[in-house]
């Protein structure tokens, strides 16, 4: 397997620092468990923040930071200990199709995702996360395509199974896409088999035709 489509620096520093919403860390940790390239990036950045954090001038903590630093911990995912109190994933034989951490979040592989109809034999289904970003997978026929749409924020499109061309440019397993306000486009499912991929949006996509303009509000799109 051959990624040719990586994250870019500004995203993984970003992540590195710890800086972005739950959905995008979502998108960029699965991304890293399939991309190589982009873990030994994300390392050197990691390495770099540390390194600043040790030239650092320390400051006093403010009367009751450690409490209402505990305060914000969910004591019904994570005991004083650090033990995760969540049920684990089922485990998978062979190659899963979705890697960790995302398979934690679906609960298991894609034969665990429960998908809801989005018209045209598309399939989505929406995956919980704090904070801005929503993330979804999508389930995209072979040879179909995503009705033609812009973007108000950004989106990160990360293949997990088949593929799709977006214009000239083909993404496979593992290969992510990052769009922004400036692209407007069609993808399309290639051949053979059905494209699943993890989208992260900021902002409700633009939709060019009616129809799908009609239904997005109740696929939350």
């Amino acid at each position: 397997m051959t990624i040719r489509h990586h994250l870019t620096a500004e995203i993984l520093l970003s992540y590195a620092a710890g800086n972005l919403a739950e959905g995008w860390s979502l998108a960029v940790a699965t991304h890293l468990a399939l991309c190589p390239d982009c873990r030994a990036r994300e390392v050197q950045f990691s390495a770099i923040g540390g390194e600043a954090l040790e030239d650092a001038v320390p400051a006093e903590l403010s009367d009751g930071a450690l409490a209402a630093c505990f305060a914000l911990i969910d004591l019904d995912e994570v005991d004083l200990n650090g033990e995760a109190q969540q049920p684990l994933p089922p485990v998978i034989a062979g190659t899963p199709t979705l890697p960790e951490p995302l398979r934690g979040y679906v609960g298991g592989d894609a034969d665990s995702v429960r998908w809801s109809s989005v018209g045209g034999g598309i399939r989505q289904c929406l995956i919980k996360v704090s904070g801005e970003a929503k993330a979804r997978l999508l389930y995209i026929p072979a040879g179909d395509k995503v009705p033609q749409h812009g973007h108000r924020g950004l989106e990160l499109t990360l293949v997990l199974s088949g593929s799709f061309a977006d214009g000239a440019m083909q993404f496979h397993r593992g290969d992510i896409e990052v769009a922004d306000e400036q692209v407007n486009h069609t993808p399309t499912a290639g051949p053979g088999e059905p494209c699943i991929c993890l989208a992260v949006t900021d902002a409700p996509i633009v939709f060019k035709s009616l129809l799908p303009r009609l239904v997005q509000r109740f696929v939350k799109i």
